[in-house]
């Protein structure tokens, strides 16, 4: 019993089926790794102890009846920018430091009706806007492989809460490779989905038209469990596509039972862009990216050179388009309407620019500024427009590779995980999203996975890129190398910890 955080979902789902240990008692296995070793990783916001054990104890009351649901009673835990009733939802951040949802995320009610039990909410970059989880009003996040190293951001509160074995699975949301980042950093597998796919309602938006939640867990199957609930339209969110949502997990199995033994991966066509190994890309990184790509070669897989917009032009348009959106989207939060408020203002614009000033931290605020720049008169025809103008030749770049090949492979990102408090400058940080903001601008599913070591023992990420609603290839592809290799297995320091 005390080694149940080093089983994969479908080992843990199968204990609970087969009574080898009840609901209750998975999740205090994972409730007392929390409160002994989360102190030094800070993964989560809020523990939600009572709520998770009446939650697991009724889901064993539900299995006694006869329920067999897949995730009933499975522990996991949610990024803090999903709506969860009862709960604090804090976005990582001073301005929403005493809210308490009312209601609950489409997800997160998706998830619990699916029978998984929640087990607290996980800490993030403010309001999603960062690339190491240090802009958290509640502190940054250590990497459970090297607790002196970021976990990647903004999800590093998932992703570290998955690698030091706190939760098997947790949700996260992707804005420019918020899920996929530190899913490297963390030897994780993080799957951003199509855009659209998964419902954003209840979720606190930073950009909208790049926002999307996603799923961590240690393999791709472990991912498919959950984003199985996740997925469907929602007729609350406007931006949900109504669309017949796959059996990820039955066409992850076909997949592997009808794929050759030994070549699995035959008729694979794998893109791949010399834009994403240009300069910045460190060395170690771009020799276990190959060595995967290899491996693919390997088992079958065809590769093919293909193009795609310059990650330096896709980057530049990201960071013009995301600050706009986050501008429209916070002006909510105001000292007025929502969020924080200043003590004692002299007059309506004290009100105003202390509440925001006081409860924003430098990199929101920094982001406001840039998008505020953008739209305001003179500017926005000569930013915002163009930027958009630009993001629609991405996609029809990334089109044009897919008549080429079926999945695009690249880098996850252009280093392993990096010191905290390295005081890296805005831009060298935003440089950290190079190779997964472009999926992001053309509503892409992409998924980063396991892919080697650097010499130090760092994970290093392979990232496959898909066509719009390949998101089941994507994920069976993944979950076919997983089971020919055993990146994904390797534990890190924290998970391999005791209590």
């Amino acid at each position: 019993m005390s080694d149940l955080h080093h089983l994969s979902v479908a080992q843990l789902a199968d204990g609970l089926k087969n009574q080898q240990f009840s609901s209750v008692e998975l999740t205090d296995h994972f409730l007392k790794r929390i409160n002994k070793l989360d102190e030094k990783i800070n993964s989560f916001i809020t523990v939600d102890e009572e709520g998770a054990r009446e939650a697991a104890k009724a889901a064993d009351e539900k299995r006694s009846a006869g329920d067999t649901s897949t995730l009933l009673g499975l522990p996991m835990a949610h990024k803090d920018l999903f709506c969860t009733k009862g709960l604090l939802t804090t976005s990582g951040s001073k301005m929403l430091h005493n809210f308490v949802s009312p209601y609950d995320a489409t997800i997160v009610s998706n998830i619990r009706e699916a029978g998984a039990v929640c087990l607290g909410k996980l800490n993030m970059d403010e309001f999603a806007m960062g690339s190491d989880n240090e802009s958290s009003y509640y502190g940054a996040v250590n990497n459970p492989w090297d607790t002196s190293r970021v976990p990647g951001g903004s999800s590093g509160g998932s992703a570290a809460a998955v690698a030091a074995g706190f939760v098997p699975f947790a949700t996260g949301s992707d804005t420019g490779g918020s899920i996929r980042q530190p899913a490297s950093f963390c030897g994780l597998t993080g799957f951003k989905p199509t855009y659209g796919s998964v419902s954003r309602f209840g979720m606190i938006a930073y950009a909208s038209s790049l926002d999307q939640a996603g799923t961590f867990g240690r393999s791709a199957e472990d991912c498919a469990y959950l984003l199985q609930p996740m997925a469907g339209h929602d007729p609350r969110d406007a931006t949900s596509i109504k669309r017949d949502v796959p059996d990820y997990i039955a066409e992850m199995h076909s997949a592997a039972e009808q794929a050759d033994a030994n070549k699995p991966f035959t008729g694979l066509r794998i893109g791949v862009a010399k834009e994403y190994f240009g300069q910045g890309l460190d060395s170690e990184v771009e020799s276990n990216v190959r060595a995967a790509l290899k491996q693919y070669e390997d088992l079958g897989a065809t590769i093919v050179e293909v193009n795609i917009t310059d990650p330096a032009i896709t980057l530049a348009t990201y960071y013009m388009l995301a600050p706009a959106e986050a501008s429209s989207n916070l002006s909510r939060f105001d000292g007025v309407r929502f969020g924080y408020r200043c003590e004692e203002p002299k007059d309506s614009e004290d009100l105003y620019t202390r509440s925001r000033s006081e409860g924003f931290g430098d990199e929101v605020q920094r982001r406001i500024l840039m998008g505020t720049y953008a739209l305001s008169a003179g500017y926005y025809d000569a930013y915002y427009t163009k930027a958009q103008k630009v993001r629609r030749l991405i996609l029809e770049d990334f089109t044009k590779a897919f008549e080429k090949c079926d999945v695009i492979a690249s880098p996850t990102a252009p280093t392993a995980a990096y010191k905290l408090d390295t005081a890296l400058d805005p831009v060298t940080m935003y440089l950290g999203d190079v190779y997964t903001i472009g999926v992001n601008l053309a509503g892409l599913p992409a998924i980063s996975t396991p892919a080697g070591f650097t010499e130090s023992g760092l994970p290093v990420g392979l990232q496959l890129i898909g066509n719009h609603w390949d998101d089941s290839k994507l994920l069976s592809t993944a979950h076919i190398f997983q089971q020919h290799t055993d990146y994904h297995t390797k534990l890190s320091a924290t998970a391999q910890e005791s209590i």
